[in-house]
């Protein structure tokens, strides 16, 4: 049996420890050796940012209507069906018109009657027959049978309930045999053909805003589908409690998808430029310093940088880089500054990161 000191061995390792620091790679332990770390890269280019200016809004129709009766009467037939489409002017609803009807033939009757007449008594009093005044008489009796006549036609009107103009019908809301009275609710009907979309900005933006600049607005409910909008109006009064105007931007909806009430995602494009960028994952952030790392003849070398703005993964660099430079985008938090590394899965050393050959990740 063998024993050992505590002191004795301590001595050994702190010796064997000393004897291969000198051996040790270029961002390794120390008593350790390692070859280069694999990296992956991408090039700095240039990119196309857009600024935009991002708002909720939501839709309404381009025209919107709640049908309602007239008059109390009793509905004969009802003749839509609900969400149907309906031209103006198409008749939605009869109301009981039996009365008016008969009433409307006797005022017929009599209109006839008073234009044959007028047409006797004309002829008359240009051959001098009868007094001008007689002629006179006749014309008057016409004009009051042909206003009796359009009154009534109006009366029979009013029980005809139409669509005001083309569109889209709500939930039918009375069936034959319905007692109605005035303001009685039929439907709704929203021409939503062309959408009006109304949403809020900053009070500093107003001036990026103006008559027919283009807009792109997102739905939740077609997730990857974008509808292209024009401003219209830009309110004339500032929100005193937000300190935001009110801007209303039209969407042209011919197959219909957008319905009144949505909540749309707008983004107004106020202004494009070119910029530098890199990918996001090749920035390092140390305090309120920005860094990259890029390679130089197979070593790292950090370099600090100046980001502007994000877009889509991407990061705009101010300064500290130019245009074709290559940045590190992995492996970033497995180097250092003067690191050894490779973009090549082939390296040598105990630790370093290899392809996976055939027989496992160390191969045979």
């Amino acid at each position: 049996m063998r024993f050992f000191s505590l002191p004795g061995l301590a001595l050994s390792l702190l010796l064997t420890g000393c004897g291969d620091a000198g051996s040790s790679g270029a961002g390794g332990a120390p008593g350790f050796s390692r070859g280069p770390t694999f990296v992956i890269t991408a090039p700095a280019t240039i990119r196309e940012i857009r600024d935009e200016v991002e708002a909720i809004g939501t839709t309404r129709a381009n025209e919107s209507v709640t049908i309602a009766a007239k008059l109390t009467d009793t509905v004969s037939r009802v003749n839509f069906e609900d969400g149907q489409f309906v031209n103006a002017g198409d008749v939605l609803v009869e109301l009981t018109n039996r009365e008016q009807s008969a009433l409307l033939d006797e005022a017929e009757a009599n209109l006839q009657d008073a234009r044959n007449q007028a047409r006797r008594l004309e002829s008359m009093a240009a051959d001098n027959l009868v007094p001008l005044s007689e002629r006179d008489a006749a014309n008057a009796r016409l004009a009051a049978a042909d206003a009796r006549y359009q009154s009534i036609v109006a009366r029979l009107e009013d029980r005809l309930i139409r669509a005001p103009f083309s569109g889209l019908l709500g939930f039918r809301e009375v069936s034959e045999g319905t007692l109605v009275t005035p303001g009685s609710r039929i439907t709704t009907l929203d021409d939503i053909s062309l959408i009006k979309l109304d949403f809020s900005i900053p009070e500093v933006h107003l001036n990026l805003v103006r008559r027919g600049l283009t807009l792109v607005a997102q739905s939740s409910a077609y997730p990857g589908r974008t509808f292209s909008a024009t401003v219209r109006t830009v309110g004339s009064r500032i929100d005193e409690n937000t300190r935001a105007a009110t801007v209303r931007a039209h969407i042209d909806n011919p197959d219909l998808v957008l319905k009144p009430g949505m909540l749309l995602t707008v983004h107004l494009t106020t202004a494009t430029r070119q910029a530098l960028m890199v990918p996001e994952a090749a920035l390092l952030q140390r305090s309120s310093q920005a860094f990259v790392f890029t390679i130089e003849d197979g070593r790292a070398s950090m370099r600090q940088v100046q980001p502007g703005a994000r877009r889509d993964g991407w990061v705009e660099v101010e300064s500290g880089l130019s245009e074709a430079e290559t940045v590190v985008t992995e492996g970033v938090i497995k180097i250092r500054d003067g690191s050894p590394v490779t973009t090549d899965r082939i390296a040598t050393g105990p630790d370093a990161d290899r392809r996976p050959g055939p027989e496992g990740p160390g191969g045979s």
